[in-house]
């Protein structure tokens, strides 16, 4: 015959085990979750953004009493779906026209908290070292993000290569070339891969972080360059983007006040001396 005391002694001990697992997990979890709090996650192209916040803006962090990781991105795609998928807290990588555009056709939720610099955008050489000695459809690699290849083509129309219908349209795409007395043929590829052609086409148009991972010198290789002091630097300056609705944390304000503190202004301008200019 079963000893029903028995039975309900060896329950009654299996729950109390049981619970006090439990209260150790959660005790666990909570002790995480409050470290966790503290660990600020940033995804960031590696060239000048990861830079900027390891070198610069770590320290900074880190006397506030938190901890700041990087996770480097070589695209364009990834920070900004591992932001909405609350993967990281922030990014840092874009610019405005850009962060619009990814949001529209994504779908996702991003917003800008703070602008912080500007890379000039430049024409590069490939095959032909001078502006001057492009040949009869000589070949252009362009992103092809639709900001990122307006911006491209703005800048040929200001080197006197094309014409574009709206001259200041920021969303010209090829088929708004009105005149391209050189023939022209563009190659449009993803940005990050716009560096790895340049033995292929004549010239390139890189956004200034390719540009410097690529060990271009933006201050002396380029052919034309987007002026610091132009409409472009305010239109194009990089930004730190969160998912919407976390404007205001904690971790957003010690983002935001670490990014434009007078640190990371002189860590940029003697660091990339003009490749990257600080806009705040």
């Amino acid at each position: 015959m079963i000893n029903t005391r028995i039975i309900k002694s060896v329950v009654a001990a299996a729950v109390a085990v049981a619970v006090s697992v439990g209260l150790a997990a959660c005790g666990g979890s909570s002790a995480t979750s409050k470290e966790d709090d503290k660990t600020i996650t940033v995804a960031a192209s590696p060239t000048p953004h990861a830079e900027i916040l390891n070198k610069a803006v770590k320290p900074i962090l880190e006397k506030d009493g938190y901890k700041l990781e990087v996770k480097e991105f070589t695209d364009y795609v990834q920070p900004n779906t591992a932001t909405e998928d609350g993967d990281v807290d922030a990014n840092y990588f874009q610019h405005k026209p850009y962060l619009d555009n990814f949001n529209k056709e994504k779908g996702t939720h991003l917003v800008s908290v703070e602008t912080v610099h500007f890379e000039p955008f430049g024409l590069y050489p490939g095959k032909t070292k001078s502006l001057d000695d492009l040949k009869d459809g000589a070949t252009v690699a362009v992103p092809n993000d639709a900001t990122n290849e307006a911006r491209a083509l703005l800048l040929l129309q200001d080197a006197g290569l094309i014409e574009l219908k709206n001259p200041e349209d920021i969303n010209s795409t090829p088929k708004d070339i009105v005149s391209n007395p050189k023939n022209l043929q563009f190659k449009e590829l993803e940005a990050a891969v716009v560096p790895t052609v340049l033995s292929d086409v004549d010239i390139a148009a890189l956004n200034g972080n390719y540009a410097i991972q690529a060990k271009f010198d933006p201050t002396k290789d380029a052919l034309a360059t987007e002026k610091a002091d132009g409409i472009a630097a305010k239109t194009y300056a990089n930004i730190l983007v969160v998912k919407e609705g976390n404007e205001n944390t904690d971790k957003t304000k010690e983002l935001k006040k670490a990014l434009n503190s007078s640190e990371v202004r002189d860590y940029i301008n003697d660091t990339y001396k003009g490749a990257v200019v600080p806009v705040f």
